[in-house]
């Protein structure tokens, strides 16, 4: 399929139809072929539809490569030439040892929302695609997610109050390539994509030869929209239970009432109970961990037998039929040596 079949303006139009939903939009454009192709394809469809967004673009210069600044110039010559404003935002300081892509994912966001929220713009629009789909889902799934890591990203999230929107989930990235190579786009090519020291260099070569098989990008795709279905229902399940048993508005519950619940259900009550108690991030809430919790709890039950432990912050009791979630107490610190004399 070309660039100009796969994504003809008709089709543009659809995958953008919700932006018009904003009076403001900042455009993240790294000026790769994929957020290059959102720059155009979002200047086109703007000047197609009756009262569109106000337009903004912003590159961020990581400043981990020489060529960095060279390519965020080239992005605002093209939104110079499209009639968009553009920033450049810089990374400043310095940089990670380990970690570095996440951490500079990180860095990104917080820039773009910061500058966001600068200049009125309550939308922040990334070009993420579906080949990126694809490659997160099989990241978490190797990294033991549960299914609501692999529902992978969402079109729609909240970002530090700006919400971020990603309309090209469901486009490949050779349709990206092809509508550039089409209008003669130039884009940058980043090095660091094909460094095998980076996670998502070495998902992307797996999910190629994934794809060889008959695994590919739309296949991915289509489990992340399948474990979104489970993820929603399993959501709605779980608040249903948490108001038959009471637990969020007393941090306490009949523990044959709530063992009654199908497994899953137990242990989103509990991580989620975890969470708000010990008053630390889900993310850093391991799912092994509490899976190890939710058994150790679901046998001492069984038995009748007490069982207390200690989880992000929380302490989580069984006792006298009942299950109580609170504060982890404050450990106890070394007894201070008794005076001489």
């Amino acid at each position: 399929m070309s660039g100009e079949l796969g994504l003809a303006a008709s089709r543009i139009d659809a995958l953008l139809a919700p932006l018009a939903d904003f009076e403001a939009l900042l455009l993240a454009i790294s000026g790769g072929p994929d957020s290059t192709a959102l720059l155009c394809m979002t200047a086109e469809w703007a000047g197609r539809v009756p009262r569109p967004p106000r337009l903004a673009a912003a590159t961020v210069d990581h400043r981990l490569r020489q060529e960095s600044a060279d390519e965020a110039a080239a992005v605002g010559a093209l939104c110079g030439r499209l009639g968009v404003p553009h920033r450049v935002l810089v990374w400043t300081g310095d940089k990670p040892k380990t970690r570095l892509q996440e951490r500079a994912r990180t860095a990104r966001y917080a820039l773009l929302a910061a500058h966001a929220r600068e200049i009125g713009a309550s939308a922040i629009v990334a070009a993420h695609h579906l080949d990126d789909q694809a490659e997160t889902t099989l990241f978490r799934l190797a990294r033991g997610s549960g299914i609501g890591g692999l529902r992978a990203m969402a079109a729609r999230v909240d970002l530090a109050g700006v919400v971020l929107l990603r309309p090209l989930l469901g486009v490949a990235k050779r349709d990206l390539v092809a509508y550039c190579a089409n209008r003669g786009l130039e884009y940058a090519r980043d090095p660091s994509n094909l460094d095998p020291r980076f996670a998502r260099t070495r998902m992307r070569k797996l999910t190629a030869d994934l794809a060889a098989e008959g695994l590919d990008a739309a296949a991915f795709a289509r489990l992340a929209r399948r474990a979104g279905r489970i993820e929603d229902a399993l959501a709605r399940q779980t608040q249903s239970a948490a108001a038959r048993l009471g637990l969020v508005e007393r941090e306490t519950c009949d523990a044959d009432a709530l063992f009654a619940e199908p497994a899953e259900i137990v242990q989103r009550l509990i991580a989620e109970m975890i969470v708000r108690v010990g008053g630390r991030p889900s993310v850093r809430l391991a799912l092994g961990k509490i899976e190890t919790l939710i058994d150790n709890l679901a046998r001492a039950h069984a038995v009748g037998a007490p069982f207390s432990a200690n989880l992000g912050g929380a302490r989580v009791r069984l006792g006298r039929g009942a299950l109580r979630v609170e504060p982890e107490p404050p450990r106890r610190s070394a007894a201070a040596p008794r005076p001489l004399g």
